[in-house]
């Protein structure tokens, strides 16, 4: 039977178990062999990764051909106009191509959000807003790029949802063996 682990991925973690300068690793939080990461959480990003011993399985999850939704809770500078959400539900151009339309809505930040540290950098003449973002890409830093591309760059990014799997009761650093 296929092993499969939801681990919460604090902020400035590498999302792998091989050690790479003073940086936190996989190996800090998760000490069960022959696991690994199906797909990647950036260094800066926060949230919700899935690890399993089954290599099809890995394969199912990470790679784009399979188009499995990733679902983002997201912090921007500065509030999104309309024709910025239409943009992102529509898909944007970026170096590498088009992204595929998202699903997007603007939320209120939620009420369980643990805090970040550090912090994100905050400026009082600057409002910030949160987006709920649902992909089915996965390229590399993709939803950070796309707010980007529309004039609102990521502060916070956490992936709260890959597939049928939630981030639901797992606080930072802490992992569930399913």
């Amino acid at each position: 039977m296929s092993k499969i682990i939801l681990f919460n991925k604090p902020f400035q973690v590498l999302s792998q178990f091989s050690p790479s300068g003073d940086k936190k690793t996989l190996a800090e939080f998760i000490d069960i062999a022959k696991v690994y990461p199906a797909g990647r959480l950036d260094y800066d990003s926060e949230g919700l990764m899935v690890l399993t011993d089954d290599g099809k399985l890995q394969a199912r999850i990470s790679h784009p051909k399979h188009k499995q939704s990733k679902v983002y809770l997201v912090q921007v500078e500065n509030e999104l106009s309309r024709s910025s959400v239409t943009a992102l539900k529509r898909g944007v151009e970026l170096k590498d191509g088009k992204t595929a339309p998202a699903k997007v809505q603007i939320v209120d930040e939620p009420d369980w959000l643990w805090p970040r540290h550090p912090p994100i950098r905050e400026r009082r003449e600057i409002p910030t807003q949160w987006l709920e973002v649902e992909i089915t890409e996965g390229r590399n830093r993709q939803v950070r790029r796309m707010t980007a591309a529309v004039g609102h760059p990521t502060l916070r990014l956490i992936r709260i949802r890959i597939a049928e799997w939630s981030l639901k009761g797992l606080t930072p650093g802490c992992y569930r063996e399913l």
